[in-house]
């Protein structure tokens, strides 16, 4: 593969697409940062068995957890997105298709997680 880059990118790290590693790169960082993300999340998830929505809405209104939510939101539909799109891109082979798939994937995962935020902060700001 290695041959079919030129000398310049090459040492840029670039592909033919002049993304390079980009992709990978956020994919691996998204994915490192989801590690303690997802422990703090099952780790809340347990300390709130039981309790009733005012408890969690109490819980949520507290900034760190608020943060740590919208974070983990981000983070995790970010991160999905970028792994269907490796997906997409391997495996749809009609250029309408892949491109149509690409645009819906990206606009899902930006309407499902900015209605998980709208829905964090509703809950934290009316406590």
């Amino acid at each position: 593969m290695a041959e079919l880059r030129s000398s310049l990118g090459r040492v840029r790290g670039l592909g033919s697409t002049r993304e390079g590693v980009l992709h990978w790169w956020s994919q691996r960082m998204t994915s490192v940062a989801l590690v303690p993300l997802s422990l703090w999340f099952v780790y809340s998830v347990i300390t709130l068995t039981g309790a009733d929505y005012q408890a969690f809405q109490y819980w949520l209104s507290e900034f760190g957890n608020t943060v740590f939510m919208v974070l983990f939101i981000l983070t995790l539909f970010h991160h999905a997105q970028l792994g269907v799109q490796v997906v997409i891109e391997d495996y749809v082979h009609g250029e309408a298709w892949k491109m149509g798939s690409l645009i819906a994937v990206k606009y899902a995962a930006v309407l499902f997680g900015a209605s998980c935020i709208f829905a964090v902060l509703k809950i934290s700001f009316a406590g």
